[in-house]
């Protein structure tokens, strides 16, 4: 796995429960701001439920991509007390 990779998915996984953050933060707390879609890849391909990729979000506050579907992510961020527009 590449660097950014790992670093995306470190990121991620610190996002405590009942905040998101949006793939443009986590691409630039990751080295590269550009880089909103290959966080969306990234996040999507991942397999590990410890990460919680449901908290990140798309700078409009919609929910965005979801692996498991995005109406199953915004019932996760609304059982996390988060208010997502759909």
């Amino acid at each position: 796995m590449k660097s950014f990779s790992k670093k995306v998915l470190r990121i991620v996984k610190k996002i405590p429960k009942g905040k998101t953050m949006t793939y443009k933060e986590v691409a630039k707390m990751a080295g590269n701001e550009k880089a909103t879609r290959a966080v969306g890849n990234i996040l999507n391909k991942n397999q590990d439920l410890k990460i919680p990729c449901h908290r990140v979000i798309r700078s409009d506050g919609k929910a965005g991509g979801y692996n498991k579907g995005s109406q199953k992510k915004i019932e996760i961020l609304k059982k996390e007390g988060i208010k997502i527009d759909s």
